[in-house]
């Protein structure tokens, strides 16, 4: 008689409602929907519905975290879980509001329906990736300006510049070179030569003249001074 009531039991339990399994994945940040519905031809169908962490149990949820009486959500363990759809309808899909890594596991979703071993249960495996990091690393340049030996006040200061790196087909333009060849720098040298030295040059040739003005004054004084003592 016991081995008869254990196997009723047994074929009982497996003649009812079987539970489905679904894969839901997203990236941190996202908004995820798992889906849940069932079945509402009128308004006596609508029913109570839990959503737990972990597989479905035989009854219930474990670690609830959020329960509808199928109008309304009348519990809720945190605001980022949410039922968005329309509930009088059936859609009691869960939606996780800005996920996280942490939210990667097992949920289930369990419909209440009268009777025994009547209910709806689906079992969603929710996996949550990390969003893509760009792999481009940034390159740092550093320029030293130094004001000129000259100058009455000498300082140095150091600019540092970071830029993404780039192709060769991307890199920017850069400002043309005065000295593009080396017949164009040579010949901007003797230009300043020249320059640098016209004008001591010509400082000596002026300072000639003024000596050569003064003899012939001098000269002239002595020649009127011997005329007028003759």
């Amino acid at each position: 008689l016991h081995a008869l009531c254990s196997t009723t039991t047994i074929v009982f339990l497996s003649t009812g409602p079987t539970v489905s399994e679904s894969l839901v994945k997203g990236k941190v940040g996202e908004n995820i929907t798992v889906p849940c519905f069932y079945s509402v031809k009128t308004t006596q169908d609508i029913t109570s519905v839990c959503w737990g962490r972990g597989y479905c149990p035989i009854s219930k949820c474990y670690q609830t975290i959020i329960w509808t009486d199928g109008w309304k959500v009348t519990e809720q363990s945190s605001s980022r879980y949410m039922l968005k759809g329309n509930l009088p309808k059936g859609d009691v899909s869960l939606t996780i509001v800005n996920a996280e890594e942490a939210d990667s596991g097992i949920y289930c979703c369990r419909v209440e329906i009268s009777g025994w071993f009547n209910d709806q249960r689906s079992n969603h495996e929710v996996v949550i990736e990390k969003a893509r990091i760009s792999t481009a690393s940034p390159h740092t340049y550093t320029s030293e300006q130094t004001s000129a030996p000259g100058s009455t006040s000498e300082s140095s200061s150091t600019i540092t510049r970071t830029w993404p790196s780039v192709s060769a087909s991307e890199a920017p333009m850069t400002a043309s070179d005065p000295c593009s060849s080396t017949s164009d720098c040579l010949y901007i040298t003797t230009n300043l030569q020249n320059v640098s030295l016209s004008f001591p040059s010509q400082h000596y040739s002026e300072n000639g003249l003024y000596i050569g003005i003064g003899l012939c004054v001098v000269f002239l004084v002595i020649l009127i001074l011997v005329l007028f003592l003759t």
